[in-house]
């Protein structure tokens, strides 16, 4: 008895010792990002950018598995229920952590259990943008109008709880004016530029084309300092103190994926934010490379869902 007892322990321990070594060792193959977006998109471009980058570091190729749908819940739920082994990650937009779990009514898996955060990657502020006829010139000329008629000046969206939507209604209650929200289950934007409604919060990756080939014009910036690229454009904050969020992407891993994986993949995607190279393909689409701690990027989590859960839920907003 003693003897198997032995035998067993030893066993044990070589196979705590194997399992260690193999975490040591990571990664001994391929990688798999999943991207809650379809091909094409910025968060496929930025995981491709941000996988190449890695795969060149870690010697293994990194694999981009593109999983669209239910704005990025599909993605999310496939990663958290995926092995906890460090051979999958999901790549998504913070949104899917700050806003879909209080526009949804329930989730197939709980985004603060089931994942943990690994790296943010890049963020965007979003700019508010009429076509060229509309006749504010400024935000503080639109926050005028909105309060001489309450109701008369419509604001697009990407649909219900997207950001375009949920910033807009922060300002409405901070600066007390009605607007009418038209909510779009596709690109609202040739709308606007042909005046069927008046404004829209576009990303400026998306808008920055449009405002400095004359198409649109741009009243206000939703980040917390004047963008480069706009100078002359004020920021929500100079109109409406506090006022300021930005859209940005991340890294998340199954809840159980070990420490050590966890801290080296973070560096990593921290390096990359750093790199010359990627930094300019990145500042080049006017957005901003990002490179958080693991702690800082949960904290950020938090910031902005406590931002966005109170609007949601003082509008009760549900899209299912």
């Amino acid at each position: 008895m003693r003897l198997k007892i032995k035998l067993l322990g030893g066993l044990f321990m070589g196979l705590i010792c194997t399992l260690a070594s193999a975490q040591a060792d990571w990664p001994t193959k391929p990688i798999k990002i999943v991207v809650g977006f379809a091909a094409g998109t910025p968060p496929d471009i930025f995981a491709r950018m941000y996988g190449d980058y890695a795969s060149k570091k870690m010697g293994v190729p990194i694999l981009i598995d593109n999983k669209p749908g239910a704005a990025g819940n599909l993605s999310s739920d496939f990663v958290a229920k995926s092995p906890a082994d460090g051979y999958t990650f999901l790549y998504n937009l913070s949104t899917a952590f700050t806003i879909n779990p209080f526009i949804y009514t329930k989730l197939p898996f709980d985004p603060q259990k089931d994942l943990v955060p690994v790296a943010t990657t890049m963020r965007q502020g979003l700019v508010l943008i009429t076509n060229p006829k509309f006749p504010a010139n400024t935000i503080k000329e639109l926050v005028a109008s909105a309060k001489a008629k309450p109701g008369s000046i419509s604001h697009a969206s990407y649909g219900a709880g997207s950001p375009s939507h949920l910033i807009v209604e922060w300002m409405k209650d901070e600066a007390k004016i009605d607007m009418l929200h038209v909510p779009y289950r596709a690109s609202p934007v040739s709308d606007l530029l042909g005046g069927q409604v008046d404004t829209l919060m576009e990303p400026i990756a998306t808008a920055y084309p449009l405002i400095s080939g004359g198409r649109a014009k741009a009243l206000a910036y939703s980040g917390s300092a004047r963008h480069p690229s706009l100078p002359d454009v004020p920021t929500l904050s100079e109109v409406v103190p506090g006022l300021s969020v930005m859209s940005w992407h991340g890294i998340w891993a199954p809840a159980a994926t070990p420490a050590n994986v966890l801290t080296r993949f973070n560096a990593v995607m921290v390096e990359a934010s750093k790199d010359a190279d990627m930094q300019k393909r990145i500042k080049d689409l006017n957005v901003e490379p990002m490179g958080s701690s693991r702690a800082e990027m949960d904290g950020l989590v938090r910031r902005d869902a406590e931002i966005f859960s109170k609007i949601i839920k003082a509008k009760n907003i549900r899209v299912d």
